[in-house]
């Protein structure tokens, strides 16, 4: 029997968004993955939000969100700032500057900087699939900020994201994980099939095995 390779997820395409959700006086925001309308009539357009980022925790209890939806024109930054970081431990919002965001009718920010349009999202439903959770949204609100075209996840892996460096020499018979997203590097022989990349939150299927 082949051995299944896990990297054709790689192929499917993917935009990339920021999500984000207020609860309370906390903003705050996480890079996706996985937003696409799913039906036209009535417009639907479904979010999938890892269980790990805070953001999905504010969304399943509020019922509303914004996604912003990220263009070529986005730098590094971006992904850093909403992907590299939790909101449970920081305020993305506190030193984020203000001409990069607007506020929205719906009370949430949008992000204006590296975007090139915006929807405001009433979650209808919510379906379970283990590490995240996928939100069935009636849209209230869209509208075009940019001409610039939507950035893909291979656009970003290619031209967004910096290189990885090369990885020191390891001692004989180590074996370093580096996660593809990010670039976080974890040592040890076998990288546990529920690990999930403390940096950017993606699992073993986005590292690659470095045998030292």
């Amino acid at each position: 029997m082949a051995e299944m390779n896990t990297k054709a997820m790689f192929k499917l395409s993917y935009g990339l968004f920021v999500c984000t959700a207020v609860r309370g006086e906390k903003m705050n925001g996480c890079i996706t993955n996985t937003a696409i309308q799913v039906a036209s009539e009535p417009n639907r357009i479904s979010i999938a939000i890892n269980k790990s980022n805070y953001t999905h925790d504010m969304v399943a209890e509020t019922g509303i969100c914004n996604v912003s939806v990220i263009s070529n024109e986005a730098s590094f930054d971006l992904f850093k700032h909403f992907g590299f970081q939790s909101g449970r431990n920081v305020d993305k919002f506190a030193d984020y500057p203000a001409e990069n965001y607007a506020m929205a009718e719906n009370g949430i920010p949008y992000i204006t900087a590296g975007t090139n349009a915006y929807f405001s999202l009433k979650v209808e439903s919510k379906v379970d699939l283990g590490s995240h959770t996928l939100f069935i949204c009636e849209p209230t609100f869209m509208t075009v900020l940019s001409d610039v075209s939507s950035c893909t996840y291979e656009y970003y892996q290619n031209n967004i994201k910096p290189k990885p460096q090369p990885v020191a020499e390891t001692p004989k018979g180590k074996t370093i994980w580096r996660c593809l997203i990010c670039g976080y590097e974890w040592e040890g022989e076998e990288l546990p099939d529920d690990f999930i990349c403390p940096i950017c939150k993606h699992p073993k299927a986005d590292f690659e095995k470095i045998e030292g």
